[in-house]
């Protein structure tokens, strides 16, 4: 509500955390599931840079996407990194991937298509119970992507 007793709140600013550089194995393709087509894509590794983590991804962890019909893919994500003084954090993030057939159909076959050309973006929590990084436990996290030939890029932002 918008009004001289209830002003509308400013939009929230984001601040730069990290580049996420995931490294993936192959995917493993399921099969036609309740909602689409459903495929695992393992996290195996990458890299953590940013103003505010850094460090290293493990090898664990991995992406259960959904392919509806439509097109538009359901990223669902759970892997964790070891920043660069040995705080391990988890990463839960979620979004969605999509944009016109021929882009999509070109980012299937493992071209390299600009991220402006399609749709990568995700909301991720992050936990950790090392008390140098209690900050991520109580800040809300979203994310911009882009998929490469062996990996995904995202970067995270912090909602402030």
């Amino acid at each position: 509500m918008n009004t001289p007793d209830h002003p509308a709140h400013p939009a929230p600013a984001l601040t730069h955390v990290c580049d996420l550089q995931v490294e993936l194995d192959p995917i493993r393709e399921l099969g036609h599931g309740r909602a689409g087509q459903r495929r695992i894509i393992p996290i195996i590794g990458g890299r953590v840079e940013g103003p505010k983590l850094s460090g290293r991804l493990l090898n664990l962890g991995a992406d259960w996407q959904t392919i509806w019909e439509s097109g538009v893919a359901e990223l669902d994500t759970r892997y964790a990194m070891e920043t660069h003084d040995g705080a391990v954090i988890e990463i839960i993030n979620y979004g969605y991937r999509h944009g016109p057939p021929e882009v999509l159909a070109r980012l299937m076959a493992g071209e390299a298509v600009p991220a402006d050309q399609y749709y990568m973006r995700t909301q991720a929590r992050l936990e950790t119970g090392d008390p140098r990084y209690e900050w991520v436990n109580r800040t809300v996290f979203i994310g911009s992507g882009s998929r490469q030939a062996r990996g995904v890029v995202v970067s995270l932002f912090a909602v402030e």
